[in-house]
């Protein structure tokens, strides 16, 4: 079998992607399997960093607000389509997947229009741009959310999975993975911070504040912060400014490529909360402290950071708050309180589903199958 896979520009797009790839190869390792993205996006770095090869294309992403750079990338779209009709001329796929991101649309719409069976995977509970021009075309769409499902309006081909996880986080093996990263000594606490690949403001201030006025201050507390690409050069910075760059239990990165291991190894997870983090988040059964991007469609990072709230698995903090502040406040309390974080942690368990790599493997597969059987 030969299969393309598709979704890119960040880390919400791109390891789900890999985690369906690795579940096919586990389960048909003959599989042939190449990626197809940007040079600009993350999955240049991580697809290959995971051994699979990747192809690429010229396109980039449709502004939400009215913008003349929206015709360029809508020519760039049409025209990435010829670009893909080559590479499936070449590799020949009996499927294409594809996860999210703007590279989605000409590499699905090219394969559909080849009669190749085609798969796309939401894991908001608001349709993506990509998936909701593309959802009349292809042939399976796997959600994470019934909301999702809802909006797609189109119960014969939708199918609720979760989101798929790449392999390695672990509820049990906190003290295992520690040991792997070389957390060892004095620290009894891990708090991992990180606002998504590309970075946030927002959450990078916060975290600063929360080094200055209580990491830095407990020797007993590793404090591992992701500032993203973007932010990373001002982040640096103002730490070093801050005289931070000296204390031996803060460490910052642009991003963290390990996460499945820095996940598992944590006690509490400060994030944005978009679904694939809260599917890692929940996989791993960590607790966590919730920060909403405003900057979103419909709202749809604080509906998925309310659903853990409600459940007990996590605390919001919005961004109208003064945000270090109040996350530093909430982190005194899991870290203190055994019962309150045990509590969270379980919680947190129930969000998780745990088969849906397999389950998506298996679909993707069986449909491959049953397209080629009918044609």
């Amino acid at each position: 079998m030969r299969l393309i896979i598709t979704g890119g520009g960040t880390g919400g797009h791109i390891n789900p992607a890999i985690a369906i790839a690795d579940e096919v190869k586990r389960i048909r390792p003959s599989t042939d399997i190449i990626f197809v993205g940007t040079e600009r996006g993350l999955e240049s770095r991580l697809v290959p960093d995971a051994g699979y090869p990747i192809r690429f294309i010229d396109v980039e992403g449709i502004k939400r607000s009215l913008s003349i750079s929206n015709i360029r990338a809508l020519y760039k779209a049409m025209r990435a389509v010829g670009e893909v009709r080559k590479i499936l001329e070449e590799f020949n796929p009996d499927g294409v997947v594809g996860t999210g991101g703007y590279v989605c649309f000409p590499v699905i719409r090219a394969a559909a229009s080849a009669g190749i069976y085609t798969a796309l995977h939401e894991s908001n509970a608001i349709p993506g741009l990509a998936v909701r021009a593309l959802k009349d075309r292809t042939d399976r769409i796997f959600v994470n959310f019934e909301e999702c499902a809802q909006a797609l309006e189109l119960p014969e081909k939708v199918m609720r999975t979760g989101n798929p996880m790449r392999e390695g986080l672990s509820v049990s093996r906190r003290e295992e993975f520690r040991e792997r990263l070389g957390i060892t000594g004095s620290y009894r606490y891990l708090i991992l911070s990180f606002g998504g690949s590309l970075g946030a403001k927002a959450l990078n201030d916060a975290a600063l504040w929360m080094m200055k006025e209580f990491t830095s201050k407990r020797p007993d507390i590793l404090h591992v912060h992701a500032s993203g690409k973007q932010g990373y050069p001002e982040f640096v910075s103002e730490l070093r400014g801050a005289g931070l760059d000296r204390c031996r239990n803060i460490r910052v990165s642009e991003y963290i490529y390990d996460m499945p291991l820095w996940l598992t190894a944590s006690d509490l997870v400060i994030s944005r909360c978009g679904a694939m983090t809260l599917s890692e988040i929940a996989e791993a059964g960590r607790a966590s402290i919730l920060i909403p991007s405003p900057n979103v469609v419909d709202d749809h990072q604080y509906k998925n950071a309310s659903a853990f709230s409600d459940g007990g698995a996590a605390y919001v903090v919005r961004e109208n708050e003064n945000v270090g502040e109040r996350i530093t406040e909430l982190a005194k309390t899991v870290l203190s309180d055994r019962t309150v974080r045990e509590s969270m942690e379980e919680n947190a368990k129930k969000f998780s589903f745990p088969n849906a790599s397999r389950v998506i493997a298996e679909e993707i597969i069986k449909g491959i199958r049953d397209k080629k059987r009918r044609t």
